[in-house]
């Protein structure tokens, strides 16, 4: 008995000493610029359903002097591209939509300049529609609160790229496409749709479509700069719509995570449309699935995107095989979150 109690023991510290030294290395890979006196950031790591990591460093309001805690909610940019993903992968598989569909068949006035575009494209980045956040007009845009069809029609008769399937080229156009057409199929807003089938369900309780007007508790503000820190611009969030407009924290994202995993929303076999290592019209991989990166970290598959807008950089990553789960989420649009998240995500897997 006593053997087996000295073991227990002996076990307890070597797990303690493990989990401080881990700490101390995650914590090592915070850099410098996300000092106390700075605009901040959060980050949370999992391993099999364990948090292994949680904390958040530097400010979350300069003004008011407020100090970032690891629950309070960011705009999360890109990563909502998640969200419209799964909502229309929601509808295929309710039989209200197919992925082969013609995008014509739910905006009948889209002109497809000849081409055959479908919502496979879309989801995959594979349109040859033009991006509209790379247009110089769109500085005249970016504070009007639009409708979807508004923001669709500022940017449809815009030349093609290149003929679908032909290439990959990351495309918001296709997104804010996604979400009209989810309107369209359900007949509730994005929004609407999204708070409904999937933060509902889900759990997300802190998760939203960002909103200027309304009162959310915990919400951190938005920089840009760097040193000289200022308040973020100001974008109307009728312009990222279903490619950008969607706020959230860590403890929510990981909820989004599990419910992707136990198929709280899909099932498995639609689950896994979103994670194929998709291709071009002549074969070649593209690394991204619908929504989701496809890349490898230490030789591993994972799932990862990260987001942009104006103020915030998010990303969050995923490794199957171990259960490895990291998010980061910054407010400033001068640190990225990104390749810290992934050096975590490299540490933990094994």
């Amino acid at each position: 008995m006593k053997t087996i109690f000295k073991f227990l023991i002996l076990l307890l510290i070597f797990q303690t000493g493990f989990a401080q030294n881990l700490e101390t290395k995650i914590d090592s890979l915070i850099p410098a610029s996300f000092k106390s006196e700075n605009p901040g950031a959060v980050f949370l790591a999992v391993k099999k359903g364990k948090v292994v990591y949680k904390k958040a460093f530097g400010m979350a309001d300069l003004e008011m002097n407020v100090k970032m805690e690891p629950e309070f909610i960011f705009e999360i940019g890109s990563m909502t591209k998640q969200f419209t993903a799964v909502s229309i992968l929601i509808l295929a598989e309710q039989g209200k939509l197919k992925l082969d569909d013609q995008i014509t068949k739910f905006i009948p006035d889209y002109p497809m300049q000849g081409n055959v575009i479908t919502i496979h494209h879309l989801l995959t980045h594979t349109s040859g529609i033009k991006d509209f956040t790379s247009m110089k007009s769109i500085k005249n845009i970016a504070r009007e609160d639009l409708s979807p069809k508004e923001l669709v029609d500022f940017f449809k008769n815009e030349p093609m790229d290149f003929k679908p399937g032909e290439q990959y080229k990351y495309c918001n156009s296709g997104y804010v496409l996604l979400g009209y057409i989810i309107e369209k199929v359900s007949g509730q807003s994005y929004e609407e749709f999204i708070s409904q089938h999937i933060f509902q369900k889900a759990g997300m309780q802190n998760t939203s479509y960002a909103s200027h007007d309304k009162i959310v508790k915990n919400r951190v503000s938005g920089y840009r700069g760097k040193g000289n820190y200022v308040n973020a611009n100001y974008i109307s969030f009728s312009i990222p719509y279903a490619s950008g407009s969607i706020m959230s924290n860590v403890d929510d994202m990981l909820k989004w995570q599990y419910a992707i995993n136990n198929h709280k929303l899909l099932s498995a076999s639609f689950t896994e449309k979103a994670f194929i290592n998709y291709s071009l019209n002549n074969g070649q991989q593209i690394d991204y699935g619908y929504g989701w990166h496809i890349e490898k970290i230490k030789d591993k598959l994972v799932h990862d995107h990260g987001g942009s807008i104006f103020g915030f950089k998010s990303m969050g990553v995923y490794e199957p095989s171990e259960q490895i789960y990291v998010i980061g989420l910054s407010n400033c649009d001068c640190n990225s979150p990104t390749s810290i998240t992934k050096d975590i995500a490299a540490l933990l897997i094994d």
